[in-house]
């Protein structure tokens, strides 16, 4: 009987899932891990320009600080401007030397923990003003601590964002995070002025403080290095870009990256028209415009005021800039900026008042489009010149500009000392604008086939 039972094969289940590639196979291809897709519309590259925004603008309240010190420091402690200058003048300078090296530690340790460490560095230095009793520790403390924070927070750290997170919208992203330390003037200089003015000025210096502190974990919690850390492209690359290796040798990789680039013609050009930028911002209109202004009758609120003003249309132009460096020649927009700038600067001794005319109120829209417009159109052209080594090499034409600065604010301090008026230095910072100019125009554009350094 047992023969006549036949055997019937098993039921073929059907299923939906695809069959499983067999990866013992030699020819199959094994693909590169693809970026993955991201869950909303908006690419993870913007939340990362945003937390950088963000993180700019918490820092930038020690920029807000050094022109209110001026008369309240040399009042209680009879300090001459020139002193204070030089306190200002070695916290700017330090700020663009330690821009190149910052952005090299970004390269080895990451951009979460060397801003991190950057912010911490400017609440400690600001905070150790209030119990200072000698003009030394105004150095030390305002001018090294906070210069070496801030240096690490500088211009450069944008640059770096950008160079990862973006292709596309280089010029945009850049024009607004550069716009983000005029907003953090915007949203201090005001409070400041009137806490200054209501408090004396230790509380501002405690307020800066806290919020280099209060951005920490924003920094921490949200920051990221490398779009490759999310599984992700950058913003505009059709192509997933692995996140490179940790770059030993921060130091003589930025000396090294300075040397080459200084082998170069553009290079020196970029660095001489960036400083006179900074000559014409931040050394002089920052740093002594409010006491300017107070010696023509003006309070130092309404002059505050106008400054946070400038703040405003500083972010209107400084993104209109990068809107623009997107699409037409940087080197012609960087003549027209420096033009301009000088124009307005010949003008402004004429504008002084004890109170705030339509003139001058001309005057702060005008200057404020300008004030830091030529940052985007730099960067574009270190970025063209010096291709994977633009972060580090804007970071040394950033030095040039904080120089330039420290320069100018400590000279003008000595100017004020000696002639009892600012004239002479806003006359001059006009004039060094149209030499800048003329050297922005002699740039020469960069042939493809010769791009041997941004290869």
């Amino acid at each position: 009987m047992l023969g006549d039972v036949t055997q019937t094969p098993p039921p073929v289940q059907v299923t939906d899932t695809p069959p499983v590639l067999d990866q013992s196979v030699p020819d199959q291809p094994v693909p590169v891990p693809p970026a993955k897709s991201p869950r909303t519309r908006i690419h993870r590259a913007w939340f990362v320009a945003a937390v950088t925004f963000v993180t700019i603008i918490g820092a930038a309240a020690f920029a807000s600080l050094p022109g209110l010190l001026i008369e309240p420091l040399n009042e209680e402690f009879g300090w001459s401007r020139g002193t204070i200058g030089f306190a200002v003048s070695v916290n700017l300078a330090l700020y663009g030397l330690t821009a190149p090296f910052a952005a090299a530690l970004m390269d080895r340790f990451g951009i979460r923990k060397v801003v991190a460490v950057a912010l911490t560095l400017i609440a400690v230095g600001s905070g150790l003003t209030v119990v200072m009793t000698s003009a030394w520790q105004l150095i030390l403390f305002w001018g090294v601590l906070v210069g070496l924070g801030s240096g690490s927070m500088a211009l450069a750290f944008a640059a770096t964002v950008t160079n990862r997170w973006f292709v596309a919208r280089r010029g945009l992203v850049t024009g607004l995070l550069t716009a983000a330390g005029a907003s953090g003037q915007l949203v201090f200089l005001p409070v400041l002025a009137w806490m200054v003015d209501k408090y004396e000025w230790e509380p501002a210096a405690i307020t800066v403080a806290l919020a280099a502190l209060a951005v920490v974990p924003f920094v921490w919690l949200l920051l990221r290095d490398h779009p490759a850390d999310v599984g992700l492209a950058p913003y505009g690359s059709p192509d997933f870009v692995p996140k490179p290796a940790p770059v030993m040798g921060a130091a003589r990789r930025a000396i090294t990256v300075l040397l080459k680039a200084a082998r170069t013609g553009p290079f020196w050009l970029l660095a001489g028209t960036f400083a006179i930028c900074g000559a014409s911002t931040n050394g002089l209109v920052k740093t002594h415009f409010i006491p300017a202004s107070h010696d023509h009758g003006m309070p130092v609120t309404a002059a505050a005021g106008l400054l946070a003003v400038i703040g405003i249309f500083d972010i209107i132009g400084t993104v209109a800039s990068g809107w623009f460096t997107d699409r037409f020649e940087a080197r012609r927009l960087l003549a027209i900026y420096y033009a301009f700038r000088g124009i307005s600067l010949l003008f402004l001794p004429m504008l002084l008042a004890p109170t705030v005319n339509p003139p001058m109120i001309f005057f702060i829209v005008f200057y404020g489009l300008d004030w830091v417009a030529t940052v985007p159109p730099t960067i574009a052209l270190c970025r063209e010149y010096f291709g994977e080594d633009s972060a580090i090499v804007f970071g040394w034409v950033l030095a040039s500009h904080q120089v330039g600065a420290g320069l100018v604010a400590f000279l003008g301090g000595v100017a004020r000392d000696l002639f009892g008026s600012y004239d002479v230095v806003w006359y001059a910072s006009g004039a060094l604008c149209a030499v800048a100019a003329l050297m922005a125009l002699i740039i020469r554009r960069q042939p493809a086939q010769q791009a041997e350094m941004a290869g």
